[in-house]
């Protein structure tokens, strides 16, 4: 998968941000891998030590055996890390790092290994360390006295002391045992003598005699420690599955932070695949991919060496980087569905090893793929190894089960294929784009349309000669160039025919539901004007039965009493008006703030307005109605401005918060006729810093933008032209 992809180098620049060897998958769920990716993306800390898989040491435990004082310390670098990380006290990280409760026991046997791994803390290792710095430091004065040796000088290929075998030695030329009695301990590439003279081989013995001592104090400590470590294996499995889970995590951190780079989480709710701005990582001079495709199969035809593989792989990598989590250089809104498997059928597979045809190796990797579901399948160049004409109707029912269940990607020359499948609404047609006038690929892509392969231009461009290329040409007959051209404006005007259909159908849907709605509305209506009516007319009987119980009243302070009962039944009396909620359409006149404007396109909860020649993308619910005043004089309506601060100071807010305010603050300095603007976003951990330099980037509204002076806020500010 990944050599298919070409992703073999950027897999092994993340292997080698791991503590230890590990693949390119993420163990749990993927989401809360996701939560914990986007958490320590905002913290600093230090990478984990190097450490050694551990797996056969554990096993060595269980089955009683002891461990040595190297193999204890790489336990000892796992705890201690931990020891770190919870240190750190992250609120939003505690409840899987306050898991990690490290027994008093293994506490204790942390005191006893320094950084460098070795045993301290013992009185006797202590004791027996400074009398074997002693005895190397006697033998190293021994060897310096024969370097000065006047005897030995002729012999002497240099003045140093060198290490062989891990014993401290002199390098001689030979007959040097005419002066010196030494045992050899090893030849030079040059043919000279490491030797040590037996003169100090006492000094040795006392020294090995130490070391022996050491080994042996040092093997009783292990084996204390191994039998504490053996009490508390579970605890050494936990925290060795959890290293690992976080070594995987932070190395992709310090990827995505070294390279500036993005985490997408797939998504199971939808089949939609927005990518934006997306980068192979096996690119050096990327042209960013844009892509929407949302049907379930996407062919992909035109010029040859046109970009159409590539983009083919791209696709898939983008799907695979999203499926594990891996960060890529993409921008944050893409979209990308999730996949059970992702399956490139790309290379070809004849060779002289396996003895299989090229055409027969593709069916072969088409049979796996049959009965399975929810896979990504990219198939690049179709009809290869085959006759294409065979090999277009074998591969449209091919694809047509397979769709079924699958989305699937496919690159082809031949447009017959591209033909048969175009005529299925699941299907979805980009071609690449050859610039005629210079003769050269593009490495952009249209959707709708079958594209040309530009077979005799690509081979001119690559310095085929004209006068090959020129019969190549006659050969290639007139007939089935028109057939070609015939064939492409086909599929162009069954396109187009279909798209037609679409929009006719939707409107008509659009507006059986609108008479649905309307019809629905006037009955809700009908029925509550009858129901108020019903209820006006039993309030005010009462408040007429008040009245004239007032006038039988006997005296006039009972007469007072039933009129105020009356008046008071009349004021309880509330009419309610209905209210009615304006929904937008274009071309419908509009106020923002005290400016008027007209709606030229409606996007979901936002409308493009334009406002004297100015358009602004603005929220419904920020709109109002706008009735002009029925005068009999004509006048032109001129809205006066709102005043507005040349300044937009974003500190202390959320990213979201932030490019929602600096998004309407540019509307309405723009209405406001202001040619120059100050944000102030700051610099802090630059996350504002660099949303609201990709916002200013792609904005309607803004010329251009630049950094502030040092003395007007520097990195913490931008000079904005509108």
């Amino acid at each position: 998968m990944v050599k298919k992809l070409d992703l073999g180098d950027y897999i092994q620049k993340l292997s080698n941000l791991y503590a230890r060897e590990k693949d390119y998958t993420l163990e749990g769920d993927i989401r809360k891998n996701y939560e914990y990716l986007q958490k320590l993306s905002n913290k600093d800390f230090k990478q984990p030590p190097s450490v050694k898989v551990l797996d056969s040491e554990i096993m060595h435990l269980k089955k009683y055996g002891n461990l040595k004082h190297d193999q204890i310390f790489e336990f000892v670098k796992i705890i201690n890390y931990f020891k770190y990380l919870k240190s750190r006290n992250w609120p939003d990280l505690a409840e899987w790092f306050d898991k990690i409760k490290i027994p008093d026991e293994i506490e204790k046997i942390l005191k006893h290994y320094n950084e460098k791994g070795e045993v301290i803390g013992f009185e006797e290792i202590d004791l027996i360390n400074e009398r074997i710095k002693e005895k190397k430091s006697l033998i190293r004065q021994q060897l310096y006295k024969y370097l000065n040796s006047k005897k030995l000088e002729p012999f002497l290929v240099d003045r140093q002391i060198h290490l062989q075998q891990g014993e401290e030695t002199l390098l001689v030329r030979g007959g040097f045992n005419k002066v010196l009695d030494a045992e050899i301990l090893g030849r030079s590439s040059s043919g000279f003598f490491y030797v040590f003279p037996r003169g100090i081989e006492k000094l040795k013995k006392q020294l090995d005699e130490l070391e022996s001592i050491k080994e042996e104090k040092l093997y009783e400590i292990a084996k204390i420690f191994s039998e504490t470590l053996r009490k508390w294996v579970k605890f050494l499995e936990f925290i060795n599955k959890e290293f690992d889970k976080f070594d995987a995590l932070q190395a992709r951190v310090f990827m995505a932070k070294n390279e500036n780079l993005e985490f997408i989480i797939p998504s199971f709710k939808t089949k939609k695949m927005y990518l934006r701005d997306f980068c192979h990582p096996a690119l050096k001079e990327c042209k960013p991919i844009n892509l929407e495709w949302d049907k379930q199969v996407l062919i992909i035809t035109g010029v040859n060496a046109g970009g159409k593989t590539m983009l083919l792989k791209s696709i898939l990598s983008a799907a695979f980087m999203s499926k594990y989590l891996l960060p890529m250089k993409i921008r944050e809104n893409s979209l990308i569905p999730h996949f059970k498997e992702i399956k490139p059928i790309i290379d070809d597979p004849q060779n002289v090893k396996n003895d299989i045809s090229t055409f027969a190796g593709r069916i072969k990797e088409f049979k796996e793929v049959f009965g399975k579901e929810n896979l990504l399948i990219g198939v690049d160049e179709i009809e290869l190894g085959t006759d294409a004409n065979e090999a277009a109707s074998l591969f449209k029912v091919i694809i047509e089960e397979l769709m079924k269940k699958n989305r699937i990607v496919i690159t082809t020359h031949h447009k017959r294929l591209a033909t048969l499948l175009a005529q299925n609404e699941e299907v979805e047609l980009l071609a690449a784009i050859y610039d005629e006038k210079n003769q050269k690929p593009t490495y952009e892509f249209i959707k709708g349309t079958i594209g040309k392969s530009y077979a005799f231009e690509t081979a001119k461009r690559y310095g085929i000669p004209l006068n090959i290329i020129q019969k190549a040409k006659q050969e290639y007959s007139e007939d089935l160039e028109k057939l070609d051209s015939l064939i492409e404006k086909s599929a162009q005007l069954e396109f187009e025919q279909k798209q037609k259909i679409k929009e006719l159908e939707s409107e008509l849907e659009s507006v059986k539901l609108l008479k649905e709605s309307l019809l629905r509305q006037k009955e809700e209506f009908n029925e509550k004007i009858e129901k108020e009516k019903e209820k006006l007319l039993r309030e005010y009987n009462a408040a007429i039965k008040a009245a004239k119980e007032a006038i039988k009243a006997k005296d006039i302070k009972d007469a007072h009493r039933k009129l105020n009962e009356a008046h008071k039944i009349r004021s309880k009396i509330k009419i309610q008006k209905e209210e009615i909620k304006k929904e937008f359409n274009i071309g419908d006149r509009v106020k923002y703030g005290n400016s008027v404007g007209t709606i030229i396109e409606l996007k979901g909860k936002n409308a493009l307005v334009e406002f004297d020649g100015k358009k602004l993308l603005i929220s419904k619910s920020a709109l109002k109605p706008y009735l002009a005043p029925v005068k009999k004089t004509t006048k032109i309506y001129k809205p006066k401005p709102d005043k507005i601060d040349v300044k937009l100071d974003l500190h202390g807010l959320r990213l979201e918060e932030a490019i929602e305010k600096t998004e309407e603050y540019l509307n309405k300095a723009a209405l406001a006729g202001l040619e120059e603007v100050w944000i102030y976003h700051g610099m802090g951990k630059g996350i504002l810093a660099k949303g609201i330099t990709e916002l200013l980037k792609n904005h309607p509204l803004v010329k251009e933008f630049k950094d502030a002076p040092s003395h007007m806020g520097g990195y913490g500010a931008k000079i904005v032209k509108l």
